[in-house]
């Protein structure tokens, strides 16, 4: 029997927990959309060696990383961001009543979502996030996806949610919202700490919160929206 998780990416606490009670090679992780069908695969003897990471190009896909200038992004590592297109026969050949918009999405035959990606020197690839979710601070665009992946090696934390908050100083603040694991325990110095020691000192949160449960759709994707509502009231600009 396998467990392939999809739709979400699962938390490093959550692989851990799952393997703990089920055998280590029934886990894959699956990386892809509606629009480009699956792209990467993680395999089992992964989940833990390659945290964050969506996987290997799965058969018949091939996939590549393209700057805002259109130019191909070959260099590895968290500094080598693209955003990320995708060739095979499962992408869409078209968006209903939408032929504008496939067209934008569309280069030199690649395909793309709009998740900005990195690869490692091993080629497995890490989506870093939507470039709606990516957070603009001093000048620093910064993915939240890297700054979650990092909390979660914690031994306390659950699940954790980054986002930006309004900030008058620098347009935006990194923000964590954190759910610890049961019987944890964390104080926003702790997220703060343990963040300095992975991230880049502009990607450590400014401000950390702590909740019961993270709100999510019935696929488990977080709800985002619902966390930042709150900061952004009243706002004319939510960036």
């Amino acid at each position: 029997k396998r467990m392939i998780a999809n739709a979400a990416p699962w938390s490093f606490a959550l692989k851990q927990m799952y393997l703990a009670y089920f055998p280590g090679d029934s886990l894959f992780e699956v990386y892809g959309s509606t629009e480009l069908g699956v792209n990467c695969v993680l395999r089992p003897e992964d989940q833990l060696r390659k945290p964050g990471s969506g996987g290997k190009p799965a058969p018949m896909v091939e996939v590549k990383l393209f700057d805002d200038a259109g130019n191909e992004v070959l260099g590895s590592g968290p500094e080598h961001t693209g955003e990320l297109f995708v060739k095979s026969p499962s992408v869409f050949t078209d968006y209903y009543k939408q032929h504008d918009k496939f067209l934008a999405d569309s280069k030199h035959g690649y395909q793309t979502v709009g998740d900005i990606a990195y690869r490692d020197d091993e080629g497995y690839i890490y989506i870093c996030d939507r470039k709606k979710d990516m957070i603009i601070s001093g000048g620093m665009n910064i993915y939240p996806a890297e700054i979650e992946a990092a909390l979660e090696h914690h031994p306390d934390v659950l699940e954790v949610a980054v986002f930006g908050t309004p900030s008058e100083e620098w347009g935006e603040s990194v923000h964590a919202v954190v759910v610890v694991r049961e019987g944890g325990s964390m104080t926003d110095h702790d997220v703060m700490d343990f963040a300095r020691e992975h991230l880049a000192h502009y990607k450590v949160p400014r401000s950390v919160t702590f909740i019961d449960e993270l709100p999510k759709t019935g696929s488990g994707k977080v709800l985002k929206r619902e966390l930042r509502a709150p900061f952004w009231a009243g706002r004319a600009s939510q960036v």
